[in-house]
């Protein structure tokens, strides 16, 4: 169950308006690293969640503060947003300042939102739930979680850059600081699970079915063997299981596949013997027409 509070968790107040800059605020709302994708993909987690109720908690904790985040950008957009367009129309016909200033702007906000955010990313593109994972196995998910929390933070910084406003970077600066908790945490949740079940995942597969002999081999795939001088290619394996191997110039282990033709129905190409044979057959038919 969930219930609203109708005090923000942190302040969400520009100190004039900007609706250029709500445009680009849009990216941590509804982009793909935005506070609605981490808000839906930990509450799917949570909510499919059949480990130990320590998780599933932990989980619909954090999916529960993501809401709130939602509602602190919403409401910064929003405002940023206030007056905006409608009493400056006829300055921009005359001031080409304000005509550029008013074209940087997103036209939904007004058009479809009336001065309101939008569930779009910062070009329009809407949010999707393809965003989201939710696997059902919680250190592949946890994964998924510290790069949404990694790359959302990054972008939340790259926009504390991009504004002067004080209101706007007091409330960038606690949501920096909720995903620096947020990255900790899944760390932490992380190299819990990897000590306990393993690092690779899934952890519970039989390793028999592997083929083991190109487990820890990695392959050099382009020119020169600059790859050749990371931890990734020579010594002991993360997992502990093996060692590993650097090879230079790797060969093709397959065979060099071949397709059958396809059926008449298809009027697909033919291989070029069959063509060829076409060819013949529809030379002859000519032929004989022309004696008839």
């Amino acid at each position: 169950m969930f219930y609203h509070v109708k005090e923000l968790q942190y302040n969400a107040k520009p100190s004039q308006p900007d609706p250029v800059y709500a445009k680009k605020l849009q990216e941590i709302l509804g982009g793909q690293y935005g506070e609605m994708s981490v808000m839906m993909q930990y509450l799917f987690q949570g909510w499919n969640c059949r480990a130990d109720n320590k998780y599933r908690d932990m989980i619909l904790d954090i999916a529960t503060e993501e809401i709130a985040h939602v509602e602190m950008i919403a409401t910064m957009i929003a405002q940023l947003l206030d007056g905006a367009p409608a009493g400056d129309q006829e300055l921009a016909a005359v001031d080409p300042a304000v005509h550029a200033v008013l074209g940087g702007m997103n036209p939904q906000h007004t058009i479809v939102a009336g001065l309101g955010a939008r569930p779009d990313d910062s070009v329009g593109f809407p949010w999707t739930a393809r965003y989201t994972i939710a696997s059902g196995n919680l250190l592949a998910d946890f994964r998924a979680n510290l790069n949404a929390e990694s790359q959302g933070r990054l972008q939340a910084v790259r926009l504390y850059e991009m504004t002067t406003d004080p209101g706007v970077r007091d409330m960038l600066s606690f949501l920096i600081a909720r995903d620096a908790m947020h990255q900790n945490q899944w760390m932490a949740a992380i190299e819990e699970l990897e000590r306990t079940q393993g690092s690779l995942v899934p952890t519970d597969f039989n390793r028999d079915f592997e083929k083991q002999e190109v487990s820890y081999s990695f392959m050099n795939f382009s020119q020169g063997e600059a790859s050749s001088h990371g931890s990734w290619a020579h010594g002991p394996s993360f997992d502990g299981q093996g060692n590993f191997e650097y090879i230079q110039s790797p060969t093709a282990m397959g065979h060099k596949p071949h397709l059958n033709p396809a059926p008449p129905f298809v009027h697909g190409t033919p291989p070029e013997d069959i063509r060829m044979m076409q060819n013949a057959r529809n030379m002859n038919i000519n032929q004989q027409n022309q004696f008839r």
